[in-house]
């Protein structure tokens, strides 16, 4: 993975109001470009921007630590729910999830008991799984895999 491949990620990111004043997502995209800087610096993995090697090493370190971040906006919802302080806005749950964080958003309402029983939330929530599962079929496809 390279740095030029995540800050040009990043940045088209950042165009989108939801992931402006999210402080999980400017989190995750600093790990993502720490992430980057070690393995090309500390271990010479050296590839071209936007060839197959680098974007299957984008995914590789992508889905976890969107899902650990995901995690994280849960648990501290869920505790400034508890306390009555500044909630996060749904609509940054939403945009952590969309971007690949829906595994850490189950297991941060299973293990939170947060957000679980709220309809609206939930509906959306469903929504954008399956927008997920659409995308993840439309790639198989045009890969031929499917």
């Amino acid at each position: 993975m390279t740095i030029t491949f995540a800050s040009f990620i990043f940045a088209f990111l950042f165009l989108f109001k939801a992931v402006q004043k999210n402080t999980f997502f400017i989190l995750y995209a600093t790990a993502m470009i720490l992430a980057s800087y070690y393995c090309e610096s500390q271990l010479g993995w050296r590839v071209r921007p936007f060839s197959k090697v680098a974007i299957m090493l984008f995914v590789l370190f992508h889905l976890p630590l969107i899902n650990f971040f995901t995690f994280a906006a849960y648990g501290r919802d869920k505790r400034c729910a508890q306390r009555g302080e500044w909630r996060i806005p749904e609509v940054q749950l939403h945009t952590l999830e969309l971007l690949g964080g829906t595994i850490g958003a189950i297991i941060g309402q299973k293990f939170f008991h947060h957000k679980n029983k709220k309809k609206s939330y939930m509906a959306t929530f469903f929504a954008t799984i399956v927008i997920q599962v659409g995308v993840i079929l439309y790639i198989l496809r045009a890969l031929r895999l499917l």
